[in-house]
């Protein structure tokens, strides 16, 4: 980890990496970001248009375009790049393929060229371009993770809050599994300051919590704002910016994000969305929860649809 200027090289400046850069920006996260893009007219316009808005930021921030080659120096590399949009009926799996094929000709690059820093993975299908990225660097497992499901486990924290008038950041709620259609809540470990959910739900509302429907409510709801925008860019980008300051900060805080397992919850060579511990060199520990026999298989099942999928990787 480079000591002195932090700095973040965001990989794809399309929807997703133009707003993760404005929310590293505006968050103060970093001295430097470097912004790469094929299209280059784009990637300048940003740098531009970024560089007006740091005018007004405190302190100074550097914003500048490279190729992903020029990497030695970076901290956090984060991919956003896509294979394109998905269209009606498609899920997250649909992009592997395209996305894939760009990844496999990046990250091979970068590492010849001295990256050794921390990949996060921002582009879908999350879990398994994860595993990708770590099987193309090399690197140790610790300095390659995805944004996982740490989006779906705010989007989880955010539903109950409303409903029982209680900020977010008391609600101890989480997604665990697939960045996809096989994640699910782990109720066995959900509370507000060790008060089950279910107790408080029933005490603020009178009736009993809907556990499935809530779940199904929360996988859903990127695929309504894709429904209704074209895109989902806002919410990532926060999820990057809030990822990468932890990192920073070697907070030493669990966030429910993608990770290489190795004998974690009985499972290797696989990434998926677990709880694990950051800090300033990447994932320091993973947290294995005791979960309950229908949630083990619930994670099993997203375990075998994600390293299915790992078998179709170009």
């Amino acid at each position: 980890m480079n000591t002195r200027a932090r700095k973040v090289m965001i990989i794809g400046t399309g929807n997703v990496g133009a707003s993760a850069a404005y929310a590293l920006l505006n968050q103060n996260i970093a001295e430097e970001l470097i912004l790469v893009d094929l299209n280059r007219d784009r990637v300048e316009g940003h740098v531009q248009d970024l560089a007006d808005a740091a005018a007004y930021m405190p302190g100074m921030m550097h914003i500048t375009s490279r190729d992903a080659t020029d990497c030695a120096d970076v901290d956090i590399a984060v991919i956003t790049v896509s294979g394109g949009p998905l269209k009606p009926g498609q899920t997250r799996l649909d992009e592997l393929q395209n996305t894939a094929r760009i990844v496999k000709n990046i990250v091979p690059q970068m590492m010849e060229n001295g990256f050794n820093g921390i990949f996060l993975i921002a582009t879908n299908p999350c879990d398994i371009i994860t595993w990708q990225v770590w099987k193309l660097s090399g690197l140790p497992r610790s300095q390659v993770i995805g944004t996982g499901v740490w989006l779906d486990t705010t989007r989880l924290r955010r539903a109950l809050a409303q409903t029982l008038d209680i900020g977010a950041q008391s609600i101890d709620a989480f997604i665990l599994g697939e960045h996809g259609d096989t994640q699910f809540p782990v109720w066995s470990h959900s509370s507000v300051y060790g008060s089950p959910i279910a107790d408080v739900w029933k005490r603020r509302t009178g009736q009993p919590i809907d556990f499935d429907g809530l779940a199904e409510s929360v996988r859903k709801h990127g695929f309504e704002i894709y429904a209704r925008k074209g895109c989902t860019e806002y919410g990532i980008a926060g999820t990057i910016a809030e990822i990468c300051r932890n990192i920073f900060t070697g907070s030493h805080r669990a966030l429910a994000i993608s990770c290489v397992l190795d004998g974690e919850y009985g499972v290797s060579d696989v990434a998926i969305g677990v709880p694990a511990v950051l800090t300033q060199s990447g994932v320091q520990q993973i947290i294995e929860l005791q979960l309950e026999a229908d949630e083990v298989a619930k994670f099993n099942h997203s375990v075998s649809v994600i390293k299915e999928n790992i078998s179709r990787l170009p």
